[in-house]
């Protein structure tokens, strides 16, 4: 054989196949499964908030529906619409309580170990000794003198700090309007 025939013989060179983007290269995949997993863990972070920010409102708001309610009717005066207060105060914080510390304990305290609980869990700069009185002993006393707007502002702080951390940066965004209140059902009942 002659060389011109075997060259003839020879295939002419064979190009690579083009580079194509499907399937990526393997670190693509893996920067796609951790920006997923970021993803995720946004959204689950942000569900987290918007649920307690909206507890800390209903909660908020039916706190404030007892204030409501006790300055509507204090127009008289009387013991009996602060012992009344105190005591709606108390089922207020206490539900709040043991939406936030399920523990079967929370349920039993009373007294001091009441008002000590309050002041360990959260904001209680306000609390001083009449109104840590009234709440220890409240519902069993036939008169109380106790200030209920610090009472109040007590009860506001404390429920802002348990939920959201700091009392006063969302103090004011948290103060609920009829309009952001209608149609959603309060905190529930222990």
């Amino acid at each position: 054989m002659d060389s011109e025939e075997l060259l003839a013989q020879l295939a002419d060179i064979h190009l690579p196949a083009e580079i194509t983007s499907w399937p990526p290269a393997p670190g693509w995949w893996i920067l796609a499964l951790i920006v997923l997993v970021l993803v995720v863990l946004a959204i689950r972070r942000y569900i987290r908030h918007r649920n307690l920010h909206q507890i800390c409102q209903h909660a908020l708001a039916e706190l404030s529906s007892c204030y409501n309610s006790y300055a509507n009717e204090a127009s008289g005066g009387g013991d009996d619409l602060k012992l009344k207060y105190v005591n709606e105060f108390n089922s207020v914080i206490r539900r709040v309580a043991l939406y936030h510390f399920p523990q079967p304990n929370v349920a039993s305290l009373s007294g001091r170990a009441w008002v000590d609980f309050i002041r360990e869990k959260g904001e209680s700069s306000r609390l001083d000794d009449s109104i840590a009185a009234a709440l220890s002993f409240g519902r069993f006393q036939t008169e109380c003198d106790v200030d209920v707007d610090a009472l109040n502002s007590l009860g506001e702080e404390w429920i802002t700090s348990l939920y959201l951390g700091d009392p006063n940066s969302t103090k004011e965004s948290l103060n609920p309007t009829a309009s952001d209140i209608s149609g959603v059902d309060q905190v529930t009942n222990a």
